[in-house]
C-alpha cells in the first residue's frame, strides 16, 4: 500500500496548482485538492519546493514537514546593489592573522552549506575541518613534498618561497575539507557548490578563505595524506578550503575580464 506524501489542509488551500507547478519530479496532481501519484513518496527528493511555494500554507510534505522549514524573512531580503558588492568584492585570501576561528563560527558556516543545492537533492557532503596547528604544518609538508616528488612541473612554485610548505596552506589557522562517497558520481560537482556557500558564509562572518587546490591534488592522489587528514575508507577529497581572519583589509574592487556570452 503506497505511504501519503501530501497532508492538505483544506481550508486553507486555494488549489491554484502551484505545489504542482514546482514539483521537479511532476508527482503533484490537482484533484479536488492537491495529491501525489501512488509512488510519490518513494519518488519524492524532499525538496520542500511543494511546502516553499504554498502561499497559504496549506500543506505539509511527510518527508519534510512545514513546522520544520523556516519562515522566509522579507526584511532580511538584500538589495541588487548590496548582493552585487559583495559578491564582487569576495577575495582569495592568502595573508591570514595569527588568530584562531571559534569552532562555533565555523560550524555557522559549514550550517549555510547545508543549503547547496545537490544532485536529486542527495546531500552527499561531509566535511572535515582541520584546526590544529601541528596537523595544519604537517599536511603542508606532506603535500610540498608529494609535489616536488610526482609532480615536478609544480616546482616553480616553491622556487621564491623561503618556507616551501606555507605555499600549500599559507598560514591559514583553518582547513576545510569537503568529500563525498568515492562511487557518488556528482562528487566534484556538489562539493564545489556546497564550497562556494562556505566562502561565501565565511566572508559574511568577516572571515576570508582561499581554496587549496594543490592540497587537494595531493589528498586525492596519496594515501599518506587523506589518511593524515582523517579521510575514511571509500571516501574521496573534492575540494579544501583554508579559513581564516583576513591579515589585511581590501579598499578597491580589481576588474576582471568581461564576459565571453555566446547567444543563441
Amino acid at each position: 500500500m503506497a505511504r501519503t506524501l501530501l497532508d492538505i489542509d483544506q481550508s486553507k488551500c486555494r488549489k491554484d496548482g502551484i505545489c504542482s507547478a514546482v514539483c521537479p519530479r511532476g508527482l503533484i496532481s490537482l484533484q479536488e485538492f492537491p495529491e501525489t501519484c501512488e509512488e510519490g513518496y518513494e519518488l519524492c527528493l524532499a525538496c520542500g519546493h511543494c511546502v516553499a511555494a504554498c502561499p497559504h500554507g496549506a500543506l505539509s510534505n511527510r518527508k519534510l514537514p512545514q513546522g520544520q522549514s523556516l519562515p522566509l524573512r522579507q526584511d532580511l531580503q538584500p538589495s541588487t546593489d548590496s548582493v552585487v558588492q559583495f559578491l564582487r568584492s569576495r577575495r582569495s585570501i592568502r595573508t591570514f592573522k595569527e588568530k584562531a576561528v571559534p569552532r562555533d563560527t565555523t560550524e555557522k558556516i559549514l550550517d549555510c552549506a547545508r543549503w547547496a543545492p545537490s544532485a536529486s537533492n542527495s546531500q552527499p557532503v561531509s566535511w572535515i575541518v582541520v584546526e590544529k596547528p601541528e596537523l595544519m604544518k604537517r599536511l603542508e609538508e606532506l603535500a610540498a613534498q608529494w609535489l616536488k616528488d610526482e609532480m615536478p612541473g609544480y616546482a616553480r612554485f616553491f622556487t621564491h618561497v623561503p618556507n616551501q610548505g606555507e605555499i600549500i596552506l599559507r598560514g591559514a589557522p583553518n582547513l576545510i575539507v569537503a568529500l563525498t562517497a568515492a562511487q557518488y558520481p556528482w562528487g566534484d560537482t556538489d562539493c564545489a557548490i556546497a564550497l562556494s556557500y562556505v566562502e561565501l558564509a565565511a566572508k559574511a562572518n568577516g572571515l576570508g578563505t582561499c581554496w587549496a587546490g594543490l592540497l587537494t591534488r595531493a589528498a586525492q592522489a596519496n594515501r599518506t595524506i587523506s589518511e593524515s587528514l582523517g579521510v575514511p575508507e571509500g571516501f574521496k577529497v573534492h575540494g579544501a578550503l583554508m579559513l581564516g581572519y583576513p591579515l589585511y583589509s581590501y579598499a578597491r574592487i580589481p576588474t576582471r575580464n568581461e564576459a565571453t556570452i555566446k547567444w543563441e
